[in-house]
């Protein structure tokens, strides 16, 4: 019987220098890149760049969702991203990064990240954005209004992207239909989990539950992750991975330490191939993006709204990029975030720096938490082979 053979070592870091141009697109790109303009420059003009800033971060990241699907639909990605978002934005700022809730709610969300990594891509998309947008609001600890404030510019950023997007690509006429194809799919896959038969190796097991208690027990059975998959194993190691970040985010006490979380959940993929090269890459394309907007910044010294139109041409360059390399999107997105954030008189050379050594700390706690895990998984299946 033929065996499967490893890819060879230089397979692995493909991904380094590859550059996958066909996947490159400039209309989509430009569309979402209006939205966060419009913005960025708006708050730039109307004397609050800082509420502008919130305002764009949001669009920018919902503008993202317009490549994703859920129920064939584009526009219910971007939807519930911008309602994640605002909730995750919410609880992120009451929580702080100064307190031991931190860890619950980053072990918590990078667990349900984890988990809905079984299900569409555009719902594992979903969850991830919340994630994130969970640690860059724990930045920014404030009382209940001062969260509400900032949750519903997040709230008005992903709502201008949406309508933006859905005039110019035309996804308004389908929204119906999307509504009655969510509606169908979501019974759909509710009647399967509660009736249908489980299929295993081939093998057909007569399941018919009848009282409440066998429901959920068959209901369970069907779940992706806890059925045996890797997910969960998956999904635990990334709890534990976000967990430990956010312990050393918490113990530096910084404002830009919630890099290092982020980049642990970004960065972290089931298998150990996929992590090392995406922690290589983001370190890569990080390193590179701070150090052109440091020395920008430094000789430079833009006015806001040179800042903002350098943001907003930055955002469409990671919008361009996203699937052609991933070194070459973090060049863009972290040249983005440093304009970005310098539109609120934050010192831009050294939310530079910080954002490099944090993305390093967070891309090394992903890489040793998987080596860990690969031990692990070795000494038991050796003990199983004994």
């Amino acid at each position: 019987m033929a065996t499967t053979q490893p890819p060879p070592p230089q397979s692995y870091f493909a991904d380094l220098y590859t550059f996958d141009w066909s996947k490159a697109s400039l209309r989509e790109p430009l569309i979402s890149t209006i939205a966060v303009a419009l913005c960025l420059v708006g708050g730039v003009f109307v004397g609050h760049p800082s509420a502008g800033l919130i305002t764009g971060g949001g669009a920018m990241t919902v503008g993202f969702g317009a490549n994703q699907r859920i129920a064939d639909s584009r526009l219910w990605p971007m939807i519930a991203a911008t309602l994640v978002m605002s909730l995750s934005t919410l609880i992120g700022m009451i929580v702080g990064h100064n307190g031991y809730a931190l860890l619950f709610a980053a072990a918590l969300w990078g667990l349900n990240y984890g988990l809905l990594t079984s299900l569409a891509p555009g719902i594992a998309w979903v969850g991830q954005q919340a994630a994130v947008t969970l640690f860059v609001a724990t930045a920014f600890p404030a009382d209940l209004h001062q969260a509400t404030l900032r949750s519903l510019l997040i709230l008005l950023g992903g709502a201008i992207q949406i309508l933006i997007t859905s005039a110019f690509l035309q996804l308004l006429p389908e929204l119906s239909d999307d509504v009655a194809n969510l509606h169908h799919a979501t019974h759909d896959s509710i009647a399967y989990l509660l009736d249908a038969m489980p299929q295993r190796d081939g093998i057909s097991y007569s399941v018919q539950p009848v009282t409440l208690r066998s429901r959920l027990l068959h209901l369970f059975s069907r779940v992706p992750y806890l059925d045996g998959l890797p997910t969960f194993p998956y999904a635990i190691r990334l709890a534990l991975t976000v967990l430990i970040a956010a312990e050393t985010y918490r113990r530096l006490g910084i404002q830009s330490g919630y890099w290092i979380p982020m980049t642990a959940l970004l960065v972290q993929k089931p298998a150990f191939a996929e992590t090392l090269n995406r922690a290589l890459l983001r370190i890569v394309g990080t390193l590179a993006g701070a150090g052109f907007a440091t020395f920008f910044l430094v000789h430079i010294q833009p006015a806001p709204i040179v800042l903002a139109i350098l943001a907003t041409l930055f955002a469409l360059g990671a919008y361009c990029t996203n699937n052609v390399n991933y070194a070459l999107f973090s060049l863009f997105i972290t040249t983005y975030i440093v304009f970005l954030l310098s539109l609120n008189t934050l010192p831009g050379p050294i939310i530079a720096h910080r954002r490099a050594a944090c993305t390093i700390a967070g891309g090394l706690i992903a890489l040793i938490i998987h080596l860990d895990a690969l031990r692990s998984l070795r000494r038991h299946r050796r003990r199983q082979a004994a």
